[in-house]
């Protein structure tokens, strides 16, 4: 599998999308799922842009909820960053359970005994793409099966993400884990086989589940260790700006190729190193990210961070488009294409979000 970088290539797959067939199938492992998640995370497209261009051709909402619901969960993800900030702790329940920081050395080495899982692992790293079942089989084996906290294991998935979104990723193992949920998700054998297609037997998994949220860490996943999650920033150049234009400021989240493309403006993508020790990323991801940058006109790289830059530039208008790891920025502030851009604040659970969401949602079709 792979994933062009040609905003050419990544417009004309909208279309291509069957949200009935989505809907009945996207939990399977040969369901019919977008694979545009890595664009989303980068900011290439957005929710509402790829709702809208579905509703465009002609499909009712009702034809979409299942569509319209994964995306709204991006949504809510980016909403419960935005208000709450601090992601890195447990959200809303202490974890259960807890008997390490680490990761499961089987799990890092896709060698823990269940062939899906371990196949998807191996796919991780080879495509940067993991199908959204099996990253809840991986946070479950890992956390309410191997006694992990989530932290350490979900930084790990989200290194070698090409879709690495550290809300959607962060918050999805904290639900598996029951940290931003009412109780743990598990999956026995038998579930796993059912939608991987898999006839796995005897495995550690093959219980029912009154069984398995009682077991012990099998020997397998007890040997831990901490992944080393290493991170290379390209070569910064030295931007050549011209004083007379804006300076149009691009980051991690926001490669968007259609964002004032009709304004003349300087056009800088800032890498501030300070993120990217946080929130490390894969080399094989990097280039991934910096390939889709090429879709901007005049890119140029700048490592810096915002201060030093703007120290640098302060003459000059910066424009920007708002996310949580952006709140230091200063300058223009351009909202982001929310799905629904008429709801704001925090939602302690997605259900409570799709409530006041679907009162919107005639808004959204008299959109097109």
């Amino acid at each position: 599998m792979s994933f062009s970088t040609l905003y050419s290539d990544i417009l004309p797959q909208i279309s291509r999308i069957n949200p009935i067939i989505y809907g009945k199938t996207r939990n399977y492992m040969d369901g019919e799922v977008t694979r545009l998640s890595p664009y989303l995370a980068r900011g290439v497209l957005s929710t509402r842009g790829i709702a809208l261009s579905l509703l465009s051709l002609g499909f009712q909402p009702s034809e979409m909820e299942v569509l319209l619901k994964e995306l709204a969960w991006r949504d809510y993800y980016q909403l419960v960053w935005k208000n709450k900030l601090d992601l890195n702790q447990d959200l809303r329940f202490p974890q259960q359970g807890v008997q390490h920081r680490a990761l499961p050395e089987a799990v890092l080495k896709a060698q823990t005994g269940i062939e899906s899982i371990d196949r998807g692992i191996q796919e991780l790293y080879a495509t940067g793409y993991m199908h959204n079942h099996l990253r809840m089989y991986v946070a479950m084996l890992t956390c309410n099966v191997g006694g992990s906290h989530w932290l350490t294991p979900a930084r790990w998935m989200y290194y070698h993400l090409f879709d690495a979104d550290w809300a959607s990723n962060a918050l999805s193992w904290q639900w598996v884990a029951g940290s931003f949920s009412s109780k743990k998700y598990y999956a026995n054998q038998e579930n796993i086989n059912r939608f991987t297609y898999s006839r796995q037997r005897s495995t550690f998994l093959d219980m029912d589940y009154d069984s398995l949220e009682q077991a012990t860490v099998p020997p397998i996943l007890q040997n831990t260790l901490f992944p080393e999650l290493k991170i290379e920033l390209p070569a910064s150049t030295k931007p050549v700006i011209n004083p007379d234009l804006p300076i149009y400021l691009y980051h991690f989240y926001n490669l968007d190729p259609n964002w004032g493309h009709e304004l003349k403006a300087n056009r800088i993508l800032l890498l501030e190193p300070d993120f990217f020790t946080q929130f490390p990323i894969s080399q094989q991801s990097m280039s991934f990210f910096l390939k889709l940058a090429q879709n901007i006109p005049n890119m140029q790289i700048v490592v810096d961070s915002f201060d030093q830059f703007e120290a640098r530039f302060a003459p000059t208008l910066i424009h920007f488009k708002e996310h949580p790891s952006t709140l230091h920025y200063r300058g223009i502030r351009h909202e982001r294409d929310w799905l629904f851009p008429e709801i704001t604040g925090y939602f302690p659970s997605f259900f409570k979000f799709w409530k006041a969401a679907e009162k919107h949602i005639g808004s959204l079709v008299n959109a097109v």
